[in-house]
C-alpha cells in the first residue's frame, strides 16, 4: 500500500497536491491525518467519492510500503500516523513541500523542495514534464489549492510557476463555479461573532510607519476557521500586521493556545519567529499551537519579534539626490536650459543670493518658456514659488504621501534652512518597484543557476574570508564615528552574487568602497579621511592619495593576512565630460548619483556596510535582473561617446562572465564608433586620456587575460579597435601573427622575463602602417623601449630580410641578429616569409646559444694578457665554432695560436 498523507487540518494545497500525487503513483490512497479547514471538510462533503481517500484507521501499517507526505516537513503535525514513519519496512519516504527553511524531522530518502507559491505548483510541473492528463475534478481540486495558498497570485510569495501551473490546470477543464465558492467562501455564524469581537478588541501599535495589531480570543472550544477570520481583519482595517491568538480550554487545569500571524511588512519573516516556539508556515503567514502555556508571554514574545523585525523606512536622506544644482532668480531660461542639458536634471532650484530656496523651475517651464522666444528672461518669472519641503529624516511612507496629495514631482530637502538635497518621484519610484527576489528566510536575492544567495545580513561575514570582513567592519564603523554612510560597490558586490560556491570563503583582491557622507556635510575629502583613519589601524597598508578624483586606495603587498589587497576609497561623487574621451570633472554627491555615473547596470550594484540598514543592497538600474539575464547593458546611451573605454570594459565582462552584450547597448556602441567622434576629440583636444592611458589600461586587462583571443575577435566585430588606430583590423594575417606570436613567447620566454600583454599590444600596432606605429604607441603611453622598437622596426626588418639570405655561414647569421633584442627578433619573424622565419628560428633555438670552446681564464692561463682583445678573440672563437672550422678545445687552441700567436 502507498500512502499520501495530508498534514493535520488539511487546507486546500495540501488535499490539492495529495490529489495530484496519485496520478504520479498510481494505485496510491490519500489519507487525511487529522480533521480539515471548514472549506475543505464542506468540499469534501459533495466530492470526496471523485478522490482516492481513505480513513486513518482503515490503514493496516503492515502492509504499507511507501508514504509521500506533502505540504510538511514537520512529524507533528502528521498526528497519530507519524507512527508510521517508523515502520522498519517502509522503503522509502518522499517529501513535498514548498515552505523552505525548516529543519526537517522526517526520515524522508527524498525530498522535492522549492520557494513556490503553493505544493501543488511543484506536482503540476511533475505531471506536466509525463504529459499526464487530468479529470476536471481532479484539476478544479488542485486549482483550489495554489489559489487559496497564493491569494489568487496575489500574495508576496506567488512566483511565475505558480501562475503558469494555474493556467494549465484551467486547460485540465477547472470549474471556475467551484473556484469562486469554495476559495472565499465567507464566515461561519461563529466567525462572524468572532470577528466582531476582534474588531472590538484590536489593540494596535505604530512603528516606524507600519500598524501592527494583536488580539486574544477566548472560546469554549476549538474554532474552525480562524485563518479565514484573520485574513478578514487584515483586509477590513489595512493594518500591516496582525497577531490573532485563541485559547480555549482543555480541562480545569489545562488549556490550548493557536496563534495565527499575517504580515505585509516587506523583510518580516512570521516563520523564523513561529519557528522558535514550534510554529511555522510562511514568511508573512505562519501559525503555532501550544499547550498549557502563558498565552499573553508568548503573543509578547511574538510581538516583540515583530517589532525587532520591521525595517528601517527609508528616509529623504537616503533617497535624495545631492548636492543640488541651484541657479539665481536672475539667471536666464537658456542658461539654465544649458545646465539641464550639462547634468541632465529635469529640474533646478532657485535660490537667492543668502543661499535660500525661493522657487524651483522643471524642464517644462523652461521649454515653454523658449518655445514662446523668451531665452533671455530671468528664470523668476517662470519659477514655482509655492514650494512643499521636506527634512533629511522625512520618511518613504510620508514623502509618498506629500507626492500624491500635492502633485507634486520632486521635494526640496532643507536641513537648518539650507538645501541639501532633492527627492524626486523617479526616486520614490524606484524605490518602491525595485525587482526584489525573495526566499523564506528573509530578503535574499538568487541568481537563477547559482548556488549563492545575497547576504543581507549576517550571511556576508560568513560569505567572506575572516580577515576581510574584519576589515569591512572597521571600515564601517570608522564611517559611522563620522556621521557617514559606507558601500561595497561595483565588482565586489557583482562578483558575490555570480559566486557558485558556497561553502568557500571568498577573498576579494579589489574593493571599492564609496562614504557617502553629504548630507552630513562631507566634503569631497571624506574617502580620504577615512582611508588615512584605517591606514592608522592597518599600518602595514601603503596609501595613495588621488586628490583630483577624490579618492584614495589602500595597497598591500604579500600579506599575511590580506595578501595583495587593493581597497580604493572613494567619496560619493557625480561627475561630467567637459568633451568625449576626456577625464570628468567630479563633485561630492550622493550614493544614488555615484551609481548613476558608472559604467553598466551590473557595476551599479552596492552593499551598505553600516547601520541601520546594513546588508542592503541597492539596485536602481535593474543590474540584478541584467545578472540574471546575462547580459552587458549600459546605463546611458551616450555613455560610449563620453568614455571610449568603456566599449572595452563592456567587451572584456561580456567574454569574462559568457555574457551577451544587451542589443540596444549594441547599437550604442557602434553608433559611437561610426560617428566619427573620436577621431574629432583627438583632433581638437590635446588631451583625450580615453583614448590614450585609460584605453592602455582596459587593454592590458584584455591581454593579460586568458580569454584575450575571444575579447580581440569580439572588439574586432563591434568595431572597436578603430578606438587604438581607424586602420586596426583582426584580418587572417593578423590573427596568424598572433598565434605565431604565443609560439615565440612559450618557446623563448617560457620565464616571462617579457611583459607578454605588451609584446601582444605591440603585435597589433605592428599591423599599421609604418608611419603610424610609432605615434600610437607614444598616444597610449607605452614605455620608451616599447616605442623605439616600433619606430626602428621597419628599418631593421629591411635589413634582415636582404641581408640574411646573403649570409654564407652560421657566423654571419649570428653577426647579423645579434644586435637585436628579443623582442624586435620575434616583431621581425611575425612580418616575415617562412624561410626567413625559419632562419631567424634556428639563430634563437641553436645558434645564439652557442658557446666559446675556451673562456677567458683559459685565455688568461695560456698567456694572453688580459684587455680589450679578450671580447674579439672569444667571438673569433665561437664564429669558428659555428662554422666547423674548431669543434674541440684542442682545435681552439690550435686556432688561437694560427690566428692569435703570443
Amino acid at each position: 500500500m502507498d500512502l499520501i498523507l495530508c498534514h493535520t487540518t488539511a487546507d486546500f494545497d495540501a488535499l490539492g497536491a495529495a490529489v495530484g500525487l496519485t496520478r504520479l503513483l498510481p494505485g496510491s490512497k490519500i489519507v487525511l491525518t487529522g480533521g480539515s479547514h471548514p472549506p475543505v471538510r464542506d468540499f469534501l462533503a459533495l466530492h470526496r467519492d471523485e478522490y482516492s481517500l481513505i480513513e486513518r484507521r482503515s490503514v493496516n501499517p503492515e502492509k504499507i510500503r511507501s508514504l509521500t507526505v506533502v505540504d510538511t516537513q514537520q512529524r507533528d503535525r502528521l498526528g497519530k500516523a507519524a507512527q508510521w514513519l517508523d515502520l522498519p519496512h517502509i522503503r522509502e519516504i518522499i517529501i513535498y513541500d514548498h515552505h523552505l527553511g525548516q529543519e526537517s524531522d522526517i526520515p524522508a530518502t527524498e525530498s522535492y523542495l522549492s520557494s513556490v507559491g503553493a505544493t501543488t505548483t511543484l506536482i503540476v510541473e511533475q505531471l506536466q514534464q509525463q504529459e499526464i492528463s487530468l479529470t476536471s475534478a481532479e484539476a478544479t481540486v488542485m486549482a483550489l489549492g495554489i489559489h487559496v495558498d497564493t491569494g489568487s497570485l496575489t500574495y508576496d510569495q506567488s512566483t511565475p510557476r505558480d501562475a503558469l501551473a494555474l493556467a494549465w490546470l484551467m486547460q485540465q477543464g477547472v470549474s471556475l463555479s467551484v473556484i469562486s465558492t469554495y476559495r472565499d467562501p465567507g464566515l461561519s455564524v461563529q466567525l462572524q461573532q468572532l470577528l466582531t469581537e476582534s474588531l472590538e478588541n484590536l489593540e494596535y501599535l505604530c512603528l516606524r510607519g507600519y500598524t501592527v495589531a494583536w488580539v486574544t480570543l477566548r472560546t469554549k472550544n476549538f474554532v474552525p476557521g480562524l485563518s479565514s477570520l484573520t485574513s478578514e481583519l487584515v483586509e477590513l482595517t489595512e493594518i500591516d500586521a496582525l497577531l490573532l491568538a485563541n485559547e480555549y480550554p482543555l480541562g480545569e487545569s489545562d488549556s490550548r493556545l493557536t496563534v495565527i500571524g499575517r504580515s505585509q511588512i516587506p523583510k518580516t519573516n512570521l516563520n523564523l519567529l513561529f519557528q522558535l516556539l514550534g510554529g511555522g508556515g510562511h514568511s508573512q503567514a505562519a501559525s503555532l499551537n501550544l499547550r498549557g502555556v502563558d498565552s499573553q508571554a508568548i503573543l509578547k514574545q511574538l510581538l516583540d519579534g515583530v517589532k525587532a523585525q520591521i525595517p528601517h523606512p527609508p528616509t529623504a536622506r537616503d533617497l535624495m539626490s545631492s548636492p543640488v544644482r541651484t541657479i539665481l532668480p536672475e539667471t536666464t531660461i537658456a542658461e539654465a536650459q544649458r545646465i539641464l542639458l550639462r547634468y541632465g536634471h529635469s529640474g533646478l532650484s532657485v535660490v537667492n543670493a543668502q543661499g535660500q530656496l525661493v522657487g524651483i523651475i522643471s524642464r517644462r517651464d523652461l521649454d515653454v518658456a523658449l518655445h514662446h522666444g523668451f531665452s533671455h528672461a530671468p528664470v523668476k518669472g517662470y519659477m514655482t514659488t509655492n514650494l512643499k519641503t521636506i527634512t533629511p529624516d522625512t520618511t518613504l511612507p510620508q514623502i509618498e504621501s506629500l507626492m500624491v496629495t500635492y502633485d507634486i514631482g520632486r521635494l526640496p530637502v532643507l536641513k537648518n534652512e539650507h538645501l541639501v538635497g532633492l527627492v524626486t518621484r523617479t526616486d520614490v519610484l524606484r524605490e518602491l518597484h525595485q525587482e526584489r527576489d525573495e526566499d523564506e528566510e528573509g530578503q535574499k536575492f538568487q541568481i537563477p543557476n547559482s548556488k549563492f544567495q545575497i547576504p543581507l545580513s549576517t550571511e556576508l561575514q560568513n560569505r567572506l574570508a575572516p580577515q576581510l570582513w574584519q576589515l569591512l567592519t572597521i571600515a564601517s564603523q570608522e564611517a559611522e564615528k563620522r556621521g557617514w554612510h559606507l558601500y561595497l560597490v561595483g565588482g565586489a558586490v557583482r562578483d558575490l552574487l555570480l559566486a557558485e560556491a558556497v561553502t568557500n570563503t571568498l577573498m576579494i583582491k579589489d574593493i571599492d568602497l564609496v562614504v557617502d557622507g553629504f548630507h552630513k556635510s562631507a566634503d569631497v575629502g571624506a574617502g580620504v579621511e577615512l582611508a588615512k583613519a584605517l591606514q592608522q589601524l592597518y599600518p602595514a597598508a601603503r596609501l595613495e592619495i588621488h586628490g583630483a578624483f577624490q579618492t584614495a586606495a589602500l595597497l598591500w603587498h604579500k600579506d599575511p593576512e590580506l595578501d595583495s589587497l587593493w581597497v580604493d576609497i572613494a567619496t560619493a561623487r557625480t561627475e561630467f565630460y567637459p568633451y568625449p574621451a576626456a577625464n570628468p570633472e567630479v563633485e561630492a554627491s550622493s550614493i544614488r548619483q555615484d551609481l548613476y555615473r558608472r559604467d553598466f547596470t551590473i557595476n551599479s550594484l552596492a552593499l551598505r556596510l553600516t547601520t541601520p540598514r546594513a546588508g542592503e543592497l541597492l539596485d536602481f538600474f535593474g543590474g540584478l535582473l541584467d545578472l540574471q539575464a546575462k547580459q552587458i547593458r549600459v546605463l546611458h546611451p551616450n555613455s560610449f561617446i563620453e568614455d571610449p573605454t568603456r566599449i572595452y570594459r563592456g567587451v572584456r565582462f561580456a567574454v569574462r562572465f559568457g555574457f551577451q552584450i544587451e542589443p540596444q547597448t549594441e547599437e550604442f556602441i557602434r553608433y559611437a564608433i561610426n560617428s566619427g567622434v573620436y577621431d574629432r576629440t583627438a583632433q581638437e583636444n590635446s588631451k583625450t586620456p580615453a583614448l590614450q592611458t585609460r584605453l592602455k589600461t582596459e587593454l592590458k586587462h584584455i591581454l593579460e587575460a586568458p580569454y584575450w583571443k575571444s575579447a580581440l575577435q569580439l572588439l574586432d566585430n563591434l568595431g572597436a579597435l578603430q578606438c587604438i588606430h581607424p586602420t586596426l583590423k583582426l584580418d587572417v594575417e593578423l590573427l596568424r601573427q598572433l598565434r605565431l606570436l604565443e609560439r615565440c613567447l612559450r618557446r623563448f620566454d617560457a620565464e616571462q622575463t617579457l611583459i607578454h600583454w605588451e609584446m601582444r599590444l605591440e603585435a597589433l600596432i605592428t599591423r599599421l602602417t609604418p608611419q603610424y606605429r610609432a605615434k600610437v604607441a607614444k598616444n597610449l603611453q607605452l614605455q620608451e623601449d616599447s616605442i623605439k622598437r616600433l619606430q626602428n622596426l621597419t628599418y631593421a626588418q629591411t635589413e634582415v630580410m636582404e641581408s640574411l639570405p646573403k649570409c654564407e655561414s652560421p657566423s654571419q647569421v649570428v653577426q647579423l641578429l645579434r644586435q637585436y633584442d628579443l623582442p624586435m627578433l620575434i616583431l621581425i619573424a611575425l612580418q616575415s616569409p617562412r624561410s626567413l622565419r625559419h632562419q631567424i628560428w634556428e639563430y634563437l633555438t641553436v645558434l645564439a646559444n652557442v658557446q666559446p670552446l675556451l673562456n677567458g681564464n683559459d685565455l688568461k692561463k695560456l698567456g694572453y694578457t688580459p684587455g680589450p682583445q679578450y671580447r674579439q678573440i672569444l667571438n673569433d672563437i665561437v664564429a669558428a665554432t659555428l662554422d666547423g672550422v674548431i669543434k674541440d678545445r684542442t682545435e681552439a687552441e690550435e686556432f688561437l695560436a694560427q690566428y692569435y700567436p703570443k
